[in-house]
């Protein structure tokens, strides 16, 4: 399998910073109002480990990272071997102690996503996949299956997921396709993996500005289970523009619903 070895080294890196990140979580004292851009000793710590681990095997490859942490100083910042890493997407599901929270790592070479881990934690849950291979979910002890994103084929029926919203406050995109069900979480690689898994037919990013590491990883796993991934108005995605930010919004789906979605979301 091609990436075989950057995969394998993304999963054992992902479950090693799990169990740090979970030692830190059953101590840590809940913030029930934690802010939308707090982070946390866990969150760098885990980051020292994921990097430490990548660089230990693949001592020459790039970093992209969202922690100032000094492993990622240390390093080539771009590269044509580059790794993108959220050490705790979702960090404020960690803060609030509601379990939505993930480890994203992805492998990005000569620009294209090409292998990657959404790793839950909380849940014990991975999903992960390298291009050509599929996408392969493993929880707790049980072996991985394939994973395969839903048939649904109409807006009416489907399911969105986004982040979580204010109470009582619907978001312009939600408006617009009208689903049938709307699932919230704080992390997008729970997001991701959600759609890539079947779970959620769509996920809808309206932030106008984030980072390569809030999607990178769970990309792969949408198109490795037969889905797409674009920004809201069809944009091809790209990796490692200065201070990896993303503007064109996001728009992942089963792939069926694509252009449907995409048509809603421009009329507002």
């Amino acid at each position: 399998m091609q990436y075989a070895a950057e995969l394998e080294a993304a999963v054992a890196a992902a479950r090693k910073a799990g169990e740090l990140i979970m030692n830190a979580y059953a101590t840590f004292t809940a913030i029930p109002d934690a802010r939308a851009d707090i982070t946390t000793d866990a969150d760098r710590a885990s980051q020292e480990l994921i990097l430490q681990e990548l660089r230990r095997r693949f001592p020459g490859d790039a970093l992209c990272a969202e922690e100032q942490t000094p492993t990622l100083a240390s390093a080539p910042q771009s590269g044509p071997r580059l790794w993108v890493i959220d050490p705790i997407d979702g960090t404020r599901g960690f803060a609030q102690k509601n379990g939505e929270f993930s480890v994203m790592i992805a492998f990005v070479d000569r620009g294209r996503v090409s292998a990657g881990v959404v790793f839950e934690p909380a849940r014990e849950r991975l999903t992960r996949a390298a291009r050509g291979s599929g996408c392969w979910r493993e929880s707790g002890s049980s072996p991985g299956i394939r994973c395969h994103v839903s048939v649904t084929a109409d807006l009416a029926t489907a399911t969105l997921t986004q982040s979580r919203s204010k109470p009582g406050t619907t978001s312009r995109q939600v408006q617009a396709i009208h689903p049938a069900k709307v699932i919230e979480t704080h992390s997008a690689g729970v997001k991701m993996a959600l759609v890539a898994g079947g779970e959620a037919d769509l996920y809808v990013n309206h932030y106008t500005e984030f980072h390569d590491w809030d999607i990178c990883a769970g990309q792969i796993l949408i198109e490795e289970a037969g889905g797409k991934v674009t920004g809201l108005h069809g944009e091809e995605i790209h990796y490692g523009s200065p201070g990896a930010w993303q503007r064109s919004r996001l728009l992942a789906s089963n792939g069926v619903l694509h252009a449907a979605a995409i048509e809603r979301c421009n009329e507002i």
